[in-house]
């Protein structure tokens, strides 16, 4: 795609400031999100200022050509309850958490050595287009539930019917998300210069004063259902982070051997399963830069800038952290690769972690808002991911089964158990679908 910044371009201080807010908006739900889910006390700024010191980190080990962030990863949170279930107490928990993410990024190193010595055509040939493109689509439409969700965070969902029922509160909410979502691509599509580029800034911005007007609509008439901003989370703000290294040093000692054992099978397979989504998304980042980035700065150095990456935004947030496929959508839609604007994103949540305000009112933004937001940013990778397989023929049946099962078991939400290990609809599709390529492509056309 046509870029406005390429990635070793810098754009001009104000401006970068701009995009870096942008890409923070664009990374905020997911990153601040984990740390809420797992709970124990896990701190939300802590997480932003891991996530911000995890991508300075990655940016260092790619030499500053990958530009993309990393934020809390999802794929740990199972990790993270087994951490935080199997200790004695809580502090002992965060000394787990922080230990698993140490395994998670050691499998990271141990893999980058690998690959170093292996090379990446190996990989090329294990996922070409035909496997990889699907795979890429996977990862938003996987997404596509969560963003419908958050859009009509308000309605009232009849899961004996899988219908939302869309009662007053239900439209207040649906009516903030369509004003986001519409916002931002009007912006996107006929906007001019600046508007083009902040898109998503314009829209949340736009969805966030009618969410307002609605709520302080709703508190003057005591009308709750039209309330959708919670203006209570200022009560409770947290102005300094609560740093997991700083808890997890009361509970080293109540960490037993049995208890490590259970951290490594809790974190290491899941590694092994990320590592997957990580290829995913850097090829699909490579296609919308126009280069590719397995090979310079290489798969080894990317995966590197991941694993130490998880393990600094461990130490200091709790959560490990991966590269975020709403970044990369916010790159793609604004045509702004600019490394300097990741960067300055990075130093960003790092500053405003010891804010409590500015940290309390990102998080009073709307779910609905969000989801407008994201409707477009998991819309973006997964046509990103199809463009990957528009030069391939599907006339050809072994190419066509392959795309077929990658996104059929992918969208079915084929999720597996197995043991104590999850693998994900993503990783069971990616796997999936490397042997039906191996199987089908064993002789040459």
């Amino acid at each position: 795609m046509k870029l406005v910044y390429d990635v070793k371009e810098k754009p001009s201080f104000g401006k970068n400031i701009i995009f870096a807010f942008q890409q923070l908006l664009a990374i905020l739900a997911a990153t601040i999100a984990v740390p809420a889910i797992v709970g124990n006390g896990m701190s939300q700024s802590a997480a932003l200022f891991g996530a911000g010191v995890g991508t300075i980190v990655y940016l260092l080990f790619t030499k500053f050509r990958s530009p993309v962030f990393l934020g809390s990863s999802f794929a740990f949170l199972g990790s993270m309850f087994a951490a935080f279930a199997g200790a004695v107490s809580a502090e002992a928990g965060y000394a787990g958490i922080i230990l698993g993410a140490i395994f998670a990024g050691l499998v990271y190193v141990v893999i980058a050595i690998i690959v170093k010595f292996a090379g990446v055509e190996w990989i090329n040939k294990l996922m070409p287009a035909v496997v990889i493109g699907p795979t890429v689509a996977i990862i938003g439409l996987s997404l596509a539930g969560n963003a419908v969700g958050d859009a009509l965070k308000f309605a009232e969902f009849d899961a004996a019917n899988s219908v939302y029922v869309m009662g007053t509160h239900g439209w207040v909410g649906f009516i903030c998300a369509l004003v986001t979502l519409f916002t931002v691509m009007i912006c996107s599509v006929y906007g001019k210069k600046m508007a083009k580029l902040i898109p998503f800034i314009i829209g949340i911005l736009a969805g966030y004063i009618v969410a307002t007007c609605f709520t302080l609509i709703g508190m003057k008439t005591g009308n709750e259902n039209l309330m959708v901003i919670n203006f209570e989370l200022f009560k409770d703000m947290q102005w300094i982070p609560a740093f997991s290294f700083l808890k997890a040093a009361k509970g080293l000692s109540a960490i037993d051997g049995k208890y490590i054992a259970t951290i490594a099978v809790a974190y290491i397979p899941v590694a092994f399963v990320v590592f997957a989504e990580h290829i995913a998304d850097h090829k699909n980042l490579s296609t919308i830069i126009d280069h590719d980035l397995l090979a310079e700065p290489g798969l080894h150095r990317t995966l590197l800038g991941d694993g130490v990456g998880s393990i600094a935004g461990a130490f200091f947030g709790g959560c490990p952290n991966t590269t975020y496929g709403e970044s990369i959508g916010c790159v793609a839609i604004t045509g702004n690769a600019s490394v300097f604007t990741i960067l300055t994103t990075a130093i960003i949540c790092i500053v405003i972690s010891f804010f409590g305000p500015f940290v309390t009112f990102l998080s009073t933004i709307p779910s609905c808002v969000m989801g407008g937001v994201c409707v477009t940013l998991y819309g973006f990778i997964a046509v990103s991911g199809l463009k990957m397989i528009q030069n391939v023929d599907l006339g050809e049946n072994k190419n066509l089964f392959v795309v077929a099962v990658i996104l059929i078991c992918g969208i079915g939400g084929m999720s597996l158990k197995l043991g104590s290990v999850t693998v994900t609809e993503i990783a069971a599709a990616l796997i999936l679908g490397i042997i039906t390529n191996l199987v089908l492509n064993r002789k040459k056309a």
